[in-house]
Order: C-alpha cells, then structure tokens, then sequence
C-alpha cells in the first residue's frame, strides 16, 4: 500500500466515531418551569420522587432525557421563562404552581404537565378535570376538603381559638393567592370562625407577617401553600417559636422542621405522579387524554414537642387521626 493511501485510511478511521456521534439522535429535553430555581436545584425528596416516576416510564435523565430549569423568586417572570422554554423547543413543560398559567400561555402545542396548589378549573388551566382538553394535564394538589380541615384541627388544637381569631399568611403575587384567600374566609365565614388575612412577597415581610400575628394576638395561623413559604420554612418555623404562634402548614416538612401541624397531600406520591405524566408524554400519550389526578392520600402530621412547648395538650382523636405524630 501506497504511503500516502495509508495516511488517508487512518484519517478515515479517525473520523468514524465523530461521525456516529454526529448522527446520534438528540435527547428529548423536559422543560422544569418552578419557582426560585435558576439553576439545576439541590436534590430532595420532591425531586427523587419525579425522577422515579419518570424512570419508571423508561426515562433516565442524562442517558435518554434530558431536563432544562428555569425559575425565578418572582412570579412576574414566569412568562418570559416560558417563552424560553418555548424557543429552546423542548419536548414537554413541567410547571408548578403559578408557572403552569405562564406555561399554558406561552404555548398551545408543547405539552404542559403541572402540579398545582388550587383548583386547576377555577383557575382557567383546564375546562375539566376528567377531560382537560388541549395540550395541558397534571396533578393537581387541591382538595376543596383541605381548607375546612385545616381550619378544624386549629381549632381543636388550640383553646380560644374558635372564638378568637385566626390568622391566613399568603403571598399575594402568587396567581393563587387570591382563590385560596377566598376559599379560606368562605370555610370560616360557614362556622363562624373570624379570619384575618396577613401577607407576604419576601422575607422580611415574613417576619413583619409574624409580628403582625403577635401585636394582634392572634390565636393561631395557618400558612397558605407557596414556593417562598417552602424555602423559608425554617425561618417560619422559629418565628412561630419565638412569637408562641400556633401555625398550622401546608405539607410534613414544616412539621418535621418544627412546625406544630400540617395537612395535604403525600407530596412524594404527588411528584411521582407528576413524573409518570411527564414519561407517559414523552412516550407519545396527549395530554388530552390524560385526565387532571387529585390526591388520593392526606397526611395529618402533629409535632408534640412543639405542642408542649405551646402549652397544648393535643386531642386524643387528633393523635389517631395524624398520619404521623412526632414526638
């Protein structure tokens, strides 16, 4: 063989494997779309729990997915964060909370799977429940049972409270701050419970909302569903510890974390829910024909060290009922 034939065999060669790899189909891509995530976030159980739904639909991030984050602290970006998304032509949206609305407005033809805090029909997301039409489907965390039970346990927990006043903590600049707000005072107003409703958009007004409940003696709170309020549960934690504030929570971490209660969904099983969705999706289902799953466990969670600390003996009956007591 000729030396210069030789030569252009082995460039030949050399340029095999990049010409395979060239050729190699590119990864689906998952569009995550939350509050306050600007990069990959840390790993947590509401994160493994996506990701084992999705794998059990066949779906290994990094191997035959792929997952773009976007997310800010304020919920005024999200549709520029959906356009994104939208432009980088990902396979599928998954959105939380207030971002599924930026999501569905962002696109009619990329799927949308969410997981959302309200009433997805209330809120315009979706014409129905078992039939949510177009190109958005999910989970959503809403019970219409959840408002009038948390306000219940307060109020079995805490002496006076009943004929005091409780207080709602919610971020206003969430989309569904107002028709939880509303769903809160109308549960009171049917039991005759007074309700008084406090807000905040950033962490010092947090600490303003709890000064506000203790300058008003208030005789417990209870602490709307909201991504700054998750991020910020140890301060809210030790701020009813400080102020001596009974606050009731939206899910176990807060108790776990020292929160005296919480109420709603295994949130575990819910993103889990949410990953199978976002697989079944990727494996060509519409989300048409995908009908809007509603939690199918509620988790009552009672911290007794922290009841102690407030001077409340908690019922023998809510003691049963928990799905946890922490002692």
């Amino acid at each position: 063989m000729r030396r210069r034939e030789f030569i252009a065999g082995l460039g030949a060669a050399a340029s095999w494997p990049f010409a395979a790899r060239a050729q190699q189909p590119t990864l689906p891509v998952i569009g995550w779309l939350a509050s306050g995530l600007t990069v990959r976030p840390p790993t947590g159980p509401d994160m493994r729990a996506f990701f084992l739904g999705l794998s059990e639909m066949g779906y290994v991030e990094g191997r035959n997915v792929a997952v773009e984050f976007r997310g800010s602290d304020q919920y005024d970006q999200f549709p520029a964060l959906a356009a994104d998304l939208v432009r980088r032509k990902v396979a599928v949206i998954y959105a939380s909370g207030s971002s599924a609305m930026a999501a569905k407005a962002a696109t009619t033809t990329i799927p949308i799977v969410f997981a959302n805090g309200s009433d997805p029909v209330r809120v315009g997301l979706v014409p129905s429940l078992s039939r949510p039409g177009g190109n958005i489907t999910g989970v959503t965390l809403f019970i219409s049972e959840i408002v009038a039970l948390r306000l219940q346990h307060l109020r079995e927990l805490v002496p006076g409270a009943a004929a005091g006043t409780i207080g709602f903590l919610t971020n206003p600049t969430s989309l569904l701050s107002k028709p939880r707000t509303s769903d809160m005072l109308a549960a009171a107003q049917r039991i005759g419970q007074q309700m008084r409703v406090l807000t905040a958009s950033a962490v010092n007004e947090i600490d303003a909302a709890f000064a506000s409940a203790a300058d008003e003696h208030l005789a417990a709170l209870i602490v709307d569903g909201d991504a700054l309020f998750n991020r910020q549960l140890d301060q809210m934690t030790a701020l009813a510890a400080r102020y001596r504030i009974p606050a009731s929570y939206p899910t176990r971490v807060f108790a776990d974390a020292g929160g005296l209660t919480s109420y709603g969904d295994n949130r575990a099983e819910s993103m889990r829910l949410v990953g199978i969705y976002v697989g079944r999706v990727l494996k060509g289902d519409k989300p048409s024909d995908l009908p809007v799953l509603q939690p199918t466990r509620l988790e009552l969670v009672i911290n007794m060290k922290t009841a102690k600390a407030l001077g409340l003996t908690v019922p023998l009956t809510l003691q049963v009922a928990a799905e946890q007591v922490i002692e």
